[in-house]
């Protein structure tokens, strides 16, 4: 081959290559190319709590220790081989409406800064039948962690407040010293990659400050921390239910022994009502409590779905703070105080108890029983001590 054939078909071969990658370009457009910065479309990204590992129509014979609520066998045999996934989930107005939350366990609301509470999730049972998208995943408070401990709980979050070694953090606040501290079972998403957790800017139909976009997956967490030797059992192969105390549960009131409506609102730190007042109302035919949230009803973005719950607790405690530069709070959750257990379309007052940083917190009534909860998703609302509570 001379040389002037050799420089032809060379021009032949790359008039040919950048053909097939404009073809493919435009194949890929077609099909809905546009995705995350990481090239996984969103429609990917979306629903994946229809991609069932059971059958959910199988019997629910099987109460979940966390809730109570029945699920399937084949479900109760994936849920035993883990271990609760304890997520923080921000409730900035931006990041609504968040992904994950309707298939909590249990839900723990507290303000972070500035009068934005943010969510922290207990995926157990409801997570055990399917992946569930969690998003946008945030950074670990201090106040929250007594309640990871009550579960001996994995705990995913994006960073947190302070460091053992940063002075700018006042100590008490210092929640990533404490994970390291108490040995927390951490799922730092600093410290995990794509495609377990990553950034997605297109999850919602408008752009968001980076910040808001963080999006994990329960079954590869899962997955990991299987490979982290945190399973149903430690690397030391202690159950993670080995000083549980499971809450009281029971069915549903009878219709006649039901309230005739209610509902109740308050908002965490006043100013804060138009886009952090949260509403709920009382069901009476799915005897169940819907959130509203700003005035409007909060939802879950991978179901559309109104976030709804069996049993709403509300929690007082001594709010303390801001203590440092950085903003941060104290709750103090572990002790005792007082609050309301709304159930059955009936409010009662209730007493809390949480004797160390590890236990249960624990729940009774005025004659000093353990309050029964019905079966199904809890939230406990933690407020500041003189909260006024709208009814």
């Amino acid at each position: 081959m001379n040389k002037q054939q050799f420089l032809m078909m060379s021009i032949v071969g790359l008039a040919l290559y950048l053909i097939a990658t404009g073809l493919s370009f435009g194949a890929f457009s077609l099909l809905g190319g546009r995705g995350t910065s990481l090239g996984t479309t969103k429609e990917e990204t979306k629903g994946p709590q229809e991609h069932f590992v059971v059958d959910p129509s199988l019997p629910k014979t099987e109460a979940c220790p966390v809730n109570g609520a029945y699920f399937t066998k084949p479900e109760r045999e994936l849920w035993e081989k883990r271990r609760p996934l304890a997520v923080m989930i921000e409730n900035h107005a931006e990041a609504r409406p968040q992904s994950g939350l309707s298939s909590a366990d249990v839900v723990y609301e507290a303000v972070a800064e500035g009068g934005i509470s943010r969510f922290m999730g207990v995926f157990y049972c409801g997570a055990a039948g399917a992946r569930v998208t969690l998003a946008p995943v945030r950074s670990a408070r201090t106040y929250f962690l007594p309640w990871v401990l009550e579960y001996d709980a994995l705990y995913n979050h994006v960073g947190g407040a302070g460091r053992c070694n940063d002075d700018t953090v006042d100590e008490r606040a210092k929640a990533l010293c404490q994970i390291e501290t108490w040995k927390v079972k951490d799922m730092d998403q600093f410290g995990i990659s794509f495609p377990t957790c990553y950034r997605n800017y297109d999850r919602l139909d408008h752009p968001v400050a980076t910040e808001h976009t963080m999006v994990c997956f329960s079954d590869k967490l899962y997955k990991l921390a299987a490979e982290r030797g945190w399973t149903n059992v430690d690397a030391k192969g202690v159950p993670w239910d080995k000083s549980f105390e499971r809450w009281k549960f029971k069915d549903d009131a009878e219709v006649n022994a039901r309230g005739a409506s209610f509902s109740a609102s308050f908002v965490a730190w006043k100013g804060y009502e138009r886009e952090y007042g949260v509403r709920w109302d009382w069901d009476p035919v799915a005897n169940s409590y819907k959130r509203f949230t700003g005035g409007a009803a909060q939802t879950d973005l991978e179901n559309g779905q109104q976030l709804t719950a069996k049993v709403v607790i509300v929690q007082f405690a001594k709010e303390i703070g801001p203590v440092d530069e950085h903003a941060h709070l104290l709750y103090g959750n572990v002790g005792t105080g007082s609050g309301f257990l709304w159930q059955d379309g009936k409010e009662t007052p209730i007493t809390w108890r949480k004797a160390t940083r590890n236990a249960r917190t624990e729940f009774y009534d005025a004659s000093g029983k353990e309050v029964s909860f019905n079966r199904g998703q809890i939230w406990i609302e933690l407020l500041p001590i003189g909260t006024p509570i709208n009814k």
